[in-house]
């Protein structure tokens, strides 16, 4: 993934403090475990159920082994590799394995590490879990819905309609194993309404196929601070799930899996100024690097612009087009992003919030791509 271990001490001040101190000329992501174990404690005492972590986000071992320490007890898990991963450094937590497409050799391998809840979203699948399952494994059938309020929709690739979803739901209690079910209203989902929906169909599943599920996940979703002023209200979506749920005869046990939810806020990239053309800025990363998911879910616009000596940047900000250093041409973040209208060349542009989907997708592609770690106390 072309990371490398920043130089310097083992826990930075801020980031001013290492723009001072490294001057880097390579991208920095910075990582605050303090801010990470303040979320996995939000997520912990605000909502009504197992908390999980979508290893996707972010499979940085620090950050497996700074939720493992917080309380978090369990990991979405989506392929051996993340399986292995969650066995070697939390190895008293629970494993959900929740791609609900996976050959025979992958179910195979969970089967073997002791992996005993699933999902799955089609009657195909479900056979193949029924052939090499042991009985009284969970499985619990995931459903979509044409519910609006997300950045993007996950139901363009994983969910059975509710009808089908009951079929399977039944299937499932037939066949000896514990019933669920399963959901996931879209990322960076930041109206609580999509859960109250899905989990109002969650019920009419249930009913419709005459079986009380044991659980309900109510997948990941939940979003991150990407915006610049409030920080997203995660204790209203809690309230709204506790509520909604009580739509159940006999309420299911609950369980999430945030993903860029808890990782997102505890790390900022940092990226330096190359070059300044007309109103274009090119960077050090783009959309090859940490910025990658940028033009699919829009811009991070919590940016801070620092000069080489760590001091803020403050003039009257204007529209800029921001490019990638790479000699691909669609390596440019989507729109424009307002930066300080005295930005200068070798300046640094903060990206906040920067922790999900970054790491884990940067490339080396035109020989870009190194990308430093380092730790820090706190963003400001």
């Amino acid at each position: 993934m072309g990371l490398t271990e920043g130089r310097g001490p083992a826990l930075w001040t801020n980031p001013a403090q290492i723009i001072r101190d490294m001057a880097p000329d390579q991208p920095v992501m910075a990582f605050a475990p303090a801010v990470l174990r303040a979320q996995a404690r939000r997520f912990i005492q605000g909502f009504p159920g197992l908390v999980t972590y979508a290893v996707k986000a972010n499979p940085d071992k620090r950050v497996i082994r700074t939720l493992a320490g917080a309380g978090i007890g369990g990991f979405d898990v989506a392929s051996p590799a993340e399986i292995d991963l969650i066995g070697r450094l939390a190895p008293g937590a629970a494993r959900h394995y929740h791609n609900p497409v996976r050959s025979r050799s992958e179910i195979a391998h969970a089967v073997a590490a002791g992996v005993r809840v699933w999902s799955v979203d089609s009657f195909s699948e479900l056979e193949k879990l029924f052939d090499a399952l042991p009985k009284g494994s969970e499985i619990a059938p995931r459903f979509k819905l044409p519910i609006k309020g997300a950045a993007y929709d996950f139901g363009s690739k994983f969910g059975a309609t509710p009808q089908v979803a009951a079929e399977l739901l039944r299937s499932v209690a037939a066949r000896g194993h514990i019933p669920s079910l399963s959901f996931h209203p879209g990322t960076q989902c930041t109206d609580p309404l999509p859960w109250d929906g899905y989990i109002r169909m969650a019920a009419e599943i249930a009913h419709m196929a005459d079986t009380p599920i044991h659980r309900l996940n109510v997948g990941g979703g939940f979003p991150s601070h990407r915006i610049a002023g409030a920080t997203p209200d995660l204790e209203s979506i809690f309230r709204q799930i506790a509520k909604s749920v009580q739509v159940f005869d006999r309420a299911p046990q609950l369980v999430c899996e945030p993903g860029r939810g808890l990782c997102a806020d505890a790390f900022s990239l940092i990226t330096r100024i190359k070059a300044i053309r007309n109103s274009d800025i090119f960077l050090n990363d783009g959309v090859y690097g940490g910025l990658t998911e940028l033009p699919q879910i829009g811009n991070l616009d919590r940016i801070q612009v620092l000069t080489p000596q760590g001091l803020p940047r403050d003039g009257n900000v204007t529209p800029r087009t921001i490019f990638g250093p790479t000699c691909d041409s669609i390596d440019r973040l989507p729109g424009e992003l307002a930066l300080p209208g005295n930005v200068c060349e070798g300046d640094f542009v903060v990206f906040h919030g920067a922790g999900a989907y970054s790491t884990v997708t940067n490339t080396h592609f035109n020989g870009f791509g190194q990308l430093s770690q380092v730790s820090v106390k706190a963003f400001s």
